[in-house]
């Protein structure tokens, strides 16, 4: 395939005003506070923008519009279920985890609110979450380096080797140089690209397959089922579906927001505008896969990619029916969605080894300037260990994503959750959580039990066993105290 000029030139423009961006932060950029967590200065829309743009990654322009192509309507529950589970946590977790973490030590990683939370001394608490996350991100990077390569290899005509690099390169760039400023600067302009890319092309594909009514016919000439969200699904495939949901009480790239806020009293706002984003980003996905059904169906003769690898449904959507021009912005949404959730997740691995082993363990007395050098030392290494995993071409995006998700949903998700709703939780119970909850979600994977989504088994035996070995003990009173000033200051500032 040849390599199209403006779409070419689009993406260069773009990739290069992401780096500027990151250069631009890389100046406001003056210690380890600044460099994880952007000196907690992060208005509402920031705020909101940043949190949607790095929950939505590849998946959103990929793997989600590739399970509506092939499936039709019944694959839509996973929408639903990700709709209410944001939304609750941007009710109950959002604005509490910004105060408690400010109660609590100040704390700027997950690991370092567990640690001070809960008052633990032995190093346990801090240690497991920090092999948590870099377990799990590590996978979940590498499904953003997989969708980040086959946007470059369809559009570039390049090898997955090659695209595996290209894709990777501008991202570990800005990430590595400007730390969280450049990551949520960068989110917003991302989340706005896509919102626009996923707005426009449902509407161009429906005007190019003959309007609505005719755009149904086809869809129902096809295959009737299409239309109906229950072909094919049975109670448990739902429930996983929706389950998918639960998921947002536990994932550090999108609780990192939170925590960033410039003050309890953004929240609420930021929560208006990442819902309604984030229902117009998901519409338009659903969309994109579903008309996309008829336009294939109308046009044989250029679905060959589509059907060798479904995920590309939106990729050659937007190659086939727009100026090579605006197509390099389409398709530059791609890479923002890609870029945006992989720089976060390159971040927050960097500060789990960065404050949760290299400072607390091996050099407590590292100067700032040293920290934010260790930090982007640590960018690279998971990058290239991201890449490795990546670099088998039969991964598709929206599998790696699913255990990555489970595994932090089920692990953290109550953990966070009952942390800043209950003062009796103690150190124990959130360290049986953890653990019961990661080991569900390997064990269940591994068995494919029943064919229950296994964040569901994870997220409920980690909320028990932080309840039940939560009540054999009782937290000191220090920590009950701490719980109720934080949860008094998020009342007043709410």
């Amino acid at each position: 395939m040849s390599v199209s000029n403006p779409t070419l030139i689009t993406f260069v423009i773009y990739i290069a005003a992401m780096v500027l961006i990151g250069f631009m932060a890389y100046r406001s950029t003056n210690n380890l506070s600044d460099y994880i967590l952007g000196g907690r200065s992060l208005g509402s829309v920031v705020t909101a923008l940043s949190a949607g743009a790095s929950d939505m990654s590849g998946w959103l322009l990929m793997g989600l519009p590739g399970a509506i192509y092939m499936s039709g309507l019944s694959e839509s529950w996973i929408a639903i279920g990700l709709i209410v589970g944001a939304y609750l946590n941007w009710l109950f977790v959002a604005g509490r985890l910004r105060v408690q973490t400010e109660h609590n030590g100040d704390a700027l990683t997950l690991p370092d609110y567990f640690s001070s939370r809960f008052e633990d001394k032995s190093g346990l608490l801090r240690i497991i979450s920090a092999v948590v996350i870099l377990v799990f991100f590590t996978i979940y990077c590498a499904s953003g380096i997989v969708a980040g390569a086959r946007l470059f290899e369809s559009t570039f005509g390049m090898s997955y080797e090659t695209a595996l690099w290209a894709g990777a390169a501008a991202t570990i760039a800005y990430t590595f140089v400007g730390g969280f400023l450049a990551v949520s600067w960068t989110d917003t302009v991302q989340a706005t690209l896509m919102i626009f890319a996923l707005i426009l092309t449902p509407v161009i594909v429906l005007i190019a397959t003959g309007g609505v009514d005719t755009t149904f016919a086809a869809i129902e000439l096809k295959d009737a089922g299409n239309f109906d969200m229950l072909k094919g699904t049975t109670f448990i495939g739902i429930i996983s579906l929706m389950g998918w949901g639960l998921g947002y009480f536990g994932q550090p790239h999108i609780l990192a927001r939170f925590m960033a806020a410039d003050s309890v009293k953004s929240i609420a706002n930021a929560r208006r505008i990442s819902m309604t984003w984030m229902i117009l980003c998901l519409v338009g996905t659903c969309a994109v896969g579903f008309f996309g059904i008829a336009y294939f169906s109308a046009h044989p003769d250029v679905a060959g990619p589509v059907t060798e690898n479904h995920e590309r449904v939106f990729i050659e959507l937007a190659k086939i029916l727009f100026n090579p021009w605006i197509a390099g912005v389409l398709l530059s949404a791609i890479l923002a969605a890609v870029m945006s959730t992989l720089s976060c997740q390159l971040l927050v691995c960097s500060s789990a080894l960065t404050e949760d082993f290299y400072k607390t363990f091996l050099r407590k007395g590292a100067s700032q300037l040293e920290l934010v050098w260790v930090g982007r030392a640590m960018v690279l290494l998971v990058a290239v260990v991201a890449i490795l995993i990546a670099s088998n071409p039969e991964n598709r995006v929206l599998g790696l994503v699913s255990y990555a998700w489970a595994g932090f949903g089920a692990a953290f998700g109550p953990v966070v959750l009952i942390s800043v709703l209950w003062k009796g939780m103690t150190r124990n119970g959130a360290l049986a959580g953890i653990l019961v909850g990661a080991i569900t979600v390997v064990v269940w994977k591994h068995f494919a039990i029943w064919g229950l989504y296994e964040i569901i088994p994870g997220f409920i035996l980690g909320a028990l066993a932080i309840y039940f070995v939560s009540k054999a003990g009782s937290p000191s009173a220090a920590m009950v105290s701490r719980f109720e000033a934080a949860d008094q200051a998020f009342k007043v500032g709410h």
